[in-house]
């Protein structure tokens, strides 16, 4: 129920107004800092994408995520969505590709 829930916009107050946030990702780092790493998403499949049924025996998968200097509650939310929404045994293995990233120590983010 808090800001940000099935995608919807995030309110910034005036005094919360600032465009260099901007600049260093590409979005509001700010708003991605303050939007739950589990929020909730609409479901925005075409419904004709809704009725497919798909083999129930599907083999698991590598899922790489390669990133340069990705704003850290981005790339976080990124993991959760993925976990929270594929089934655990069609998940072999998440593997996060730092692209050089001069930002910081991702490896030593908790």
């Amino acid at each position: 129920m808090g800001k940000g829930e099935q995608g919807k916009p995030y309110p910034l107050a005036e005094d919360e107004c600032d465009d260099s946030v901007y600049k260093e990702n590409g979005f509001n780092i700010y708003v991605s800092n303050n939007i739950a790493l589990d929020r909730s998403l609409p479901d925005i499949r075409h419904p004709n994408c809704k009725q497919k049924l798909y083999l129930e025996n599907l083999p698991n998968t590598s899922i790489i995520i390669p990133f340069h200097n990705e704003g850290w509650s981005s790339l976080l939310r990124t993991i959760h969505s993925i976990v929270n929404r594929t089934p655990d045994h069609l998940i072999a293995e998440i593997v996060l590709v730092d692209d050089y990233s001069d930002r910081g120590a991702y490896g030593e983010k908790t």
